[in-house]
């Protein structure tokens, strides 16, 4: 849990456990919004809160609509270092791209709407895991009514586009104008812009699929002046495998994990395991995390790691960065 919550938040959060409808819940979380201290140590629980208001917003707007129209609810438990969702328009290779990157066991077919459910999937990047989740297609006419509950859950979007045929724009606009219809916005980055606007606000990479065809090239260099101020773009070719490790990078990258390594005194760090972090976690987040007493006894640290010097006390504010080999002491 992060540090110097209110006693505010914590009384707002105890409200939240003992709720019994979601009014009740609705009012404790916003109220936990609003008393949580602003900054970079509570950044992932702000987030997280704002995404159970829009879950309870959603379930909320159901019910106003009976029985008959409750929407079916869908959850993908989180696995590895970091989850992202793979949306695009129908036809565009996601499911390709799925197969490709995780090895997973789905139909692909040249065919519109071939996904109707999610289906996720591991893909390995050195010594981690990434979750993809490919989703049913979106388009303007057509969107399953749970996909925006995994979408706001996820970490990043990817969001895939056929570059083979000319209308790249309208599948980019279609795509996020049925998800602006559900507060989803895609945005460069949410640190971007205004706080009060980052509720509902998705990270997201566009990557233009078949740049192995000539035609496909030619709309990348449009697609990167049209959306390149705005979007991160990469091209790549799913069913040729072009490209692909670079795709890797970009994700990892701008999913801002770092990855740090515990070294007990006297022994070899176990560097196959990592402890998984966000860039801005700090040395009393990796102590909590090895132990949670470690945070109240912590004596002192010593690091290791690329540009540092070998075994350098560090503070307990001291910025994590992917790579460190921390030795903890405590007494």
């Amino acid at each position: 849990m992060p540090a110097n919550l209110t006693p505010q938040y914590l009384e707002a959060e105890e409200r939240y456990k003992q709720a019994k409808d979601n009014q009740e819940r609705m009012k404790a979380l916003k109220e936990m919004l609003s008393t949580i201290p602003k900054h970079k140590g509570t950044e992932k629980l702000q987030a997280d809160i704002k995404r159970r208001l829009a879950k309870l917003r959603d379930e909320m707007e159901h019910k106003k609509g009976g029985p008959g129209k409750r929407r079916v609810s869908f959850h993908v438990e989180r696995e590895g270092a970091a989850q992202v969702a793979i949306v695009g328009p129908p036809n565009v290779g996601k499911s390709q791209l799925l197969v490709r990157l995780t090895n997973a066991s789905i139909e692909v077919a040249d065919y519109p709407f071939t996904t109707r459910t999610f289906h996720p999937g591991m893909m390995p990047y050195e010594n981690i895991q990434i979750q993809l989740i490919d989703l049913p297609p979106i388009s303007a006419e057509h969107m399953e009514n749970w996909v925006p509950m995994i979408i706001r859950d996820a970490d990043l979007i990817l969001l895939m586009i056929d570059l083979s045929r000319d209308d790249f724009t309208e599948q980019i606009g279609s795509v996020g104008k049925a998800l602006e219809a559900h507060n989803i916005k895609l945005v460069r980055s949410p640190n971007r812009i205004a706080e009060d606007d980052r509720e509902g606000s998705k990270e997201t990479l566009i990557v233009g699929n078949k740049i192995d065809l000539e035609r496909a090239r030619e709309n990348f260099e449009e697609l990167k002046r049209l959306y390149g101020a705005d979007f991160p773009i990469l091209g790549i070719s799913a069913s040729k495998s072009i490209h692909l490790e670079e795709l890797k990078r970009s994700l990892f990258q701008m999913l801002n994990i770092v990855r740090v390594y515990s070294k007990p005194p006297g022994k070899e760090p176990d560097v196959s395991k990592p402890f998984i972090f966000q860039k801005g976690s700090t040395l009393l987040d990796f102590a909590g995390a090895v132990h949670r007493d470690f945070v109240q006894n912590l004596k002192f640290a010593r690091v290791w790691g690329s540009g540092k010097f070998e075994g350098q006390r560090i503070h307990r504010d001291y910025l994590l960065t992917d790579g460190d080999i921390i030795e903890l002491h405590t007494g």
